[in-house]
């Protein structure tokens, strides 16, 4: 049995007019192939290119390792040159990303390749993020600690995104005090006899290509699988509700410094402590024993 997935709508070009009603007024996710087609970035963004503007930047690389006590959420595992990790990208499937690159700051000339999209959105202009990865590398289940309203561009090769909306947290075996679903579960073919709750949960799915955007509303749980080596670029806009913007001031104000608190604490017993805490508040919602 699979998961219940739907595939994300898809448009070639839309207003500004019609994205607000359609899907940021409803909170829908959306895939718009044609928005950036007016970018340098359109045409010139590859690992090539890259190479040639940052080869020699020092990047911090993540593997896809379980959190534990020893590594934070956005902790790097290993660090190496630009260049030396787009070869590794091309030299085959490889477990190591780039997380949360900011290019504003480290490569300042990229920012001549884009704009920022007109579709209604109050994008913030200080944030724009790389993602990179290998083939077969994944993102792990997770949400974002500031419940953005995020446009995530692809560049480069194609990744496989699924989604779940905020309604759906309740069979998705979140972790307390934390932004990801247990890490056992294997959401490209996952053990739906070990994991019964997510039975019920119903996402999204779709293949990014080249120059395609999507949309992902606020608080949307994410999981990506880069299926060939490419990178993305993330902008984000602050939460349109003032719940979802008192839980992100909740998430970095109070959440993180606890949660990092307790691991230096308990450690790995913490850590255990969470993921059996998970599973039970999970089979206590939905009444499976």
């Amino acid at each position: 049995m699979e998961l219940n997935l739907n595939e994300i709508p898809r448009v070639k070009n839309i207003s500004k007019e019609e994205f607000l009603k359609k899907y940021f007024i409803p909170q829908k996710p959306v895939v718009i192939e044609n928005l950036i087609e007016d970018w340098p970035a359109y045409q010139k963004w590859n690992l090539e290119y890259i190479d040639k503007l940052a080869g020699d930047r020092e990047v911090p690389l993540f593997d896809d390792r379980p959190i534990n006590s020893e590594y934070k959420f956005n902790e790097p595992h290993a660090k190496m040159k630009m260049k030396e990790y787009i070869h590794l990208l091309k030299s085959g499937p490889t477990n190591y990303r780039i997380f949360l690159y900011n290019i504003l700051k480290e490569v300042p000339v990229l920012q001549d390749d884009f704009k920022y999209p007109e579709i209604g959105l109050k994008l913030l202009k200080k944030l724009p993020f790389l993602f990179f990865g290998g083939a077969k590398s994944k993102v792990f289940m997770h949400y974002d600690i500031d419940y953005a309203n995020i446009l995530h561009f692809h560049f480069s090769g194609e990744k496989q995104c699924i989604l779940f909306p905020p309604s759906e947290t309740k069979y998705l075996y979140k972790i307390p005090h934390a932004l990801i679903s247990h890490q056992g579960i294997d959401f490209l073919n996952p053990d739906l006899e070990k994991w019964p709750a997510l039975r019920y949960a119903k996402g999204y799915i779709t293949n990014l290509k080249h120059g395609e955007a999507l949309y992902m509303p606020e608080g949307y749980w994410h999981q990506m699988t880069y299926l060939t080596p490419g990178f993305s670029m993330s902008i984000r806009a602050m939460p349109r509700s003032i719940l979802n913007l008192n839980k992100a001031m909740y998430n970095l104000v109070v959440m993180r410094h606890f949660d990092n608190l307790m691991r230096k604490i308990r450690g790995e017993k913490w850590m255990l402590y969470k993921n059996k805490k998970a599973i039970k508040k999970t089979h206590k919602k939905n009444s499976i024993s």
